[in-house]
């Protein structure tokens, strides 16, 4: 398994894959520390998680020269991901308890309620694009309800692997609370049948989403799917076109475009169409690039890997050969590089791939829409709904077309993200089940209903 920084192509480390041997001793430790973790009470497991959020709030650029040297995030948007992990580590070290307490429910009985007591060892197969929020997001929350938590990584960031679970161990985590297993997709089928393997839970493709859930299905298992996104951008006649369009291209590069949540499909209301295509358009132009870890001043960087790069310049050559056009060209310069310039598409029709499909990079899908509820309309019309947006200088009636965008978390007049606080996931292909808030605490335990009679009646 090799580590390769995306921006010069150069092997930085390689890894062995760990043997059946070591996946087997993996599984034994995590069960045996379950045993011990599940006991533990509320105080133990906050003032360790409080720690490992601490590590990462006083180790950022350690961390973030990881990220940024496997998978080419801009360091300064490194350290914001670092940043992120440690508030969620804090967030859920402080409100856990309060998240799992026990739930009165009003029944004939003497004392009838809900305890959320946790499963086991939970299974996290994540991707490569956040590789430590992705992680995080899903390990506080695990962790703090008495789960131990078992990560297979994307291949291509094996170091950002190791150096999660170094997070945990170093802060006083047991032995086989968090591991971190080096291993190919292929051995994810083993351990989904594993008995010690409780649950799982995957952010990724479609594909890897529906293989999961097949292979968790089968046992009788438990996922949670966060899958891709084609997050509509609905930009109305009100809207200050000037300033959103300047927005617009922040969200279509959140993470040089390699985000289920970045803004995709941006849908204008005809009568701004054309100006804020040309600011957004010049916006675009305006990002600038360059080494990750060295140039400070930059917006985005090559994407993760070559092959990535390679696909997206084949879905943009597919699009145009189906009748979209490039109304700014970007595009891949160098066909053995990671390096895409944002690019943009207009002109697509149903059938097209731009219609269909999710571009994992800088490339923005624009549409015109006929009027506000054409734009609700197009949004809909996707297999997928994990976000969106709405832009309107009425926030009342943006609140109202918000309600009827189909996605797991609609925005007005404000960029897409996460928030401990707030649910995440998405509906329709993007997936299902939610991470983050209370909710997401509460999809990995057993929600057991507990009823108490009085022995003399």
């Amino acid at each position: 398994m090799q580590s390769i920084n995306p921006y010069t192509n150069q092997v930085e480390k390689t890894f062995e894959p760990a043997t059946a041997q070591e996946i087997e001793e993996t599984l034994q430790r995590a069960q045996n520390a379950f045993q011990a973790w599940r006991t533990t009470s509320f105080l133990q497991r906050s003032t360790l998680m409080q720690r490992a959020g601490d590590e990462l709030a006083g180790n950022t650029d350690y961390y973030a020269k990881i990220i940024s040297l496997e998978m080419g995030k801009p360091l300064a948007q490194a350290r914001g991901e670092v940043n992120k992990c440690a508030m969620v580590c804090h967030y859920y070290a402080q409100h856990a308890e309060a998240f799992l307490q026990d739930e009165e429910i009003r029944t004939s009985a003497v004392r009838s309620f809900i305890s959320f007591e946790p499963l086991g060892a939970i299974l996290a197969v994540m991707p490569w694009n956040f590789p430590f929020w992705q992680v995080f997001r899903f390990a506080a929350p695990a962790l703090m309800a008495g789960n131990v938590g078992l990560l297979k990584h994307a291949s291509n960031v094996p170091q950002c692997a190791l150096a999660i679970q170094e997070v945990f161990d170093k802060v006083g985590f047991p032995e086989g609370c968090f591991q971190s297993l080096l291993i190919g997709s292929k051995e994810v089928e083993h351990l989904i049948k594993d008995e010690r393997v409780k649950a799982v839970t995957l952010t990724g493709s479609e594909g890897a989403g529906a293989k999961v859930a097949s292979l968790a299905g089968n046992e009788i298992k438990k996922t949670v799917l966060e899958l891709g996104g084609s997050d509509a951008f609905v930009v109305l006649a009100d809207a200050d076109v000037e300033a959103v369009a300047k927005k617009a291209a922040n969200a279509r590069l959140i993470n040089t475009g390699q985000s289920c949540i970045a803004a995709k499909r941006f849908i204008l209301e005809k009568p701004i169409a054309e100006e804020f295509l040309a600011a957004f358009a010049k916006n675009m132009q305006k990002k600038r690039t360059g080494d990750p870890l060295n140039d400070e001043d930059i917006d985005y960087g090559p994407l993760a890997r070559v092959d990535l790069a390679q696909e997206l310049t084949d879905q943009v050559e597919r699009s145009v050969a189906a009748g979209a056009k490039l109304y700014l060209e970007g595009g891949q310069p160098d066909p053995d590089k990671a390096l895409f310039h944002p690019a943009i598409l207009t002109d697509i029709k149903p059938g097209n791939p731009a219609y269909e499909e999710e571009f994992f990079g800088p490339v923005a899908l624009v549409f015109v829409a006929e009027d506000a509820e054409d734009a609700i309309r197009i949004a809909n019309d996707s297999p997928f709904g994990l976000g969106g947006s709405v832009w309107t200088s009425d926030i009342k009636r943006g609140q109202e077309l918000a309600r009827k965008v189909e996605a797991g978390a609609v925005f007005v007049n404000a960029i897409v993200a996460s928030d401990p606080a707030l649910p995440f996931g998405g509906v329709k292909k993007s997936g299902y089940g939610r991470e983050l808030s209370y909710l997401g605490i509460r999809e990995f335990v057993n929600q057991k209903t507990i009823w108490v009679s009085d022995p003399q009646e």
